[in-house]
């Protein structure tokens, strides 16, 4: 074998490591984003369920404020009344 044949065969087999390498990491990329993209739909169908439940549930907390600052204005009015009167 000629010092020139055994050159090529050399480059050859580094080019088809390089090759095969930039294969591999394509692979890696590939599984990474699809390993994204549902991670990304889960949070987003998450996302959304969650505002369609805020939604359609009622908030019953404002009910609630409301009917307490009612009652306790009107205490407030009844205090005034039995100092008045004394």
């Amino acid at each position: 074998m000629s010092k020139d044949k055994l050159e090529g065969i050399i480059a050859a087999s580094k080019i088809n490591e390089f090759l095969h390498k930039k294969e591999e990491d394509k692979k890696c990329e590939k599984s990474i984003i699809a390993i994204l993209a549902v991670i990304g739909a889960v949070a987003a169908v998450a996302c959304i369920a969650y505002a369609v439940y805020r939604y359609f549930t009622p908030d019953y907390l404002d009910d609630f404020d409301d009917d307490f600052d009612d009652d306790f204005d009107d205490d407030d009015d009844d205090d005034n009344v039995f100092e008045d009167e004394k």
